[in-house]
């Protein structure tokens, strides 16, 4: 990673960290889903309004460090707007990008997480709410954790 992106990769962190986007919880959710990162102490529950098999608005709670946080606010700035399918497919990029940093041309903003696969102990901490999404999209109703194999 350049040190172009190092310092973008820093600066978006710490700005979705201090004021994360769609940080509320939504009372009209059609599904949400818990998540839990027993090691570093996140945790987040996601809500999501879909609009038949469109996601019409997503947001979060919760508390856990920077990356968890910023991760789960880029991700609803990113979902708004996608179907379940787009939603799932972005999923399996950003999922891969996090863990090897290989970066696909169609992730836009997220491109700025690829530097996360540098320090092993931040993917679980990156990838839990996209895990947390995958669960409220498939309606299950026990909380996703880090320590799991989903996650």
């Amino acid at each position: 990673m350049s040190d172009e992106l190092t310092d973008l990769y820093q600066e978006v962190i710490l700005d979705h960290c201090k004021r994360p986007r769609n940080f509320r919880e939504l009372d009209c959710a059609s599904c949400t889903a818990r998540g839990d990162n027993p090691l570093c102490g996140d945790q987040l529950t996601l809500f999501i309004q879909l609009d038949g098999d469109t996601i019409r608005e997503i947001s979060f709670v919760g508390s856990g460090c920077c990356i968890s946080k910023a991760t789960a606010s880029l991700l609803t700035e990113a979902l708004k707007g996608k179907t379940v399918a787009e939603a799932r497919a972005l999923f399996e990029k950003v999922h891969t990008m996090l863990t090897t940093g290989a970066v696909p041309e169609s992730v836009g903003k997220l491109a700025v997480l690829s530097g996360v696969h540098k320090y092993p102990a931040r993917v679980k901490c990156a990838t839990l709410a996209w895990h947390t999404l995958l669960a409220a999209l498939e309606g299950r109703a026990e909380p996703v954790t880090t320590e799991s194999d989903e996650a």
